[in-house]
């Protein structure tokens, strides 16, 4: 587990702590991105699968592998990259160990991975109705499907049962659907709109439901404010797979429950 670091949202100026995530290498040692000190985080603007990841080192047996980069979201909506010091070519392999090109190329299938980063932003303390949850467990997204199981575990934990993932999205734009709740996924690289999210909102009351948002690339600030006066919870997710609360509704969500 890696340190807690000063992040400073360019955007809204907030002050956060960033634990930064780990990830299991081959060696079974966990493996920490190490951030670059004194670089000042960046806002994502635009979103590729390809340029998501960073070559990590791992300190205990030398092996390099391909991670997702650092990311934060923060409350204003902001999804801030965190910049990672580049690795630097070593000589030799430390001794007793295979040479870096025998590194997997990203997290092995099933992994856990540890140390989500959740830290980063503000999580409300439980509700004292509120039944016990473990630490959550995510999965590393890495299509536009991932971001869906990411999401649907989320629920999960949050104490929704019974999910249901239609084989193709609903000409409504619903993703997840269980009892008492929906869900849309946004894993585009833009920020949703507000358009998206009062549609999302209207079909939660036709339902009747509970709407939920999922981004990977923020919200507009339009949808962010309309999304606090509905009380329609958004939540902000990184490569990490660790959604975070983006205004009020979502933050009393994660600390009430289901």
């Amino acid at each position: 587990m890696g340190d807690n670091v000063p992040v400073r949202c360019p955007v809204c100026r907030r002050a956060h702590a960033y634990t930064p995530p780990a990830y299991p290498c081959a060696c079974g040692a966990p493996v920490v991105p190490p951030l670059a000190a004194g670089a000042p985080a960046e806002p994502v603007t635009h979103r590729t699968w390809t340029d998501e990841w960073v070559t990590v080192r791992c300190t205990a047996c030398g092996l390099t592998g391909q991670w997702p980069q650092p990311e934060l979201g923060c409350p204003c909506g902001a999804l801030l990259r965190l910049p990672v010091r580049p690795v630097t070519v070593a000589p030799h392999p430390p001794a007793g160990t295979p040479d870096a090109p025998g590194a997997p190329a990203g997290p092995a299938a099933g992994a856990t991975v540890a140390g989500t980063g959740r830290s980063a932003v503000r999580v409300p303390a439980p509700h004292p109705s509120a039944p016990q949850r473990p630490d959550f467990r995510p999965v590393t997204i890495r299509t536009a499907r991932d971001a869906v199981t990411a999401a649907a575990r989320y629920l999960r934990w949050l104490g929704f049962r019974e999910l249901d993932r239609p084989e193709e999205r609903t000409a409504a734009g619903i993703d997840l659907r269980g009892p008492g709740v929906i869900a849309q996924v946004d894993p585009t690289t833009r920020p949703v709109s507000l358009r998206a999210v009062e549609c999302l909102w209207l079909t939660g009351l036709a339902a009747p439901a509970l709407s939920v948002f999922f981004s990977l690339a923020g919200y507009e600030e339009k949808a962010r404010a309309r999304a606090e006066q509905v009380g329609l919870p958004l939540f902000a997710m990184d490569l990490t797979g660790a959604p975070q609360p983006v205004g009020s509704p979502a933050e009393e969500l994660v600390a009430r429950g289901a």
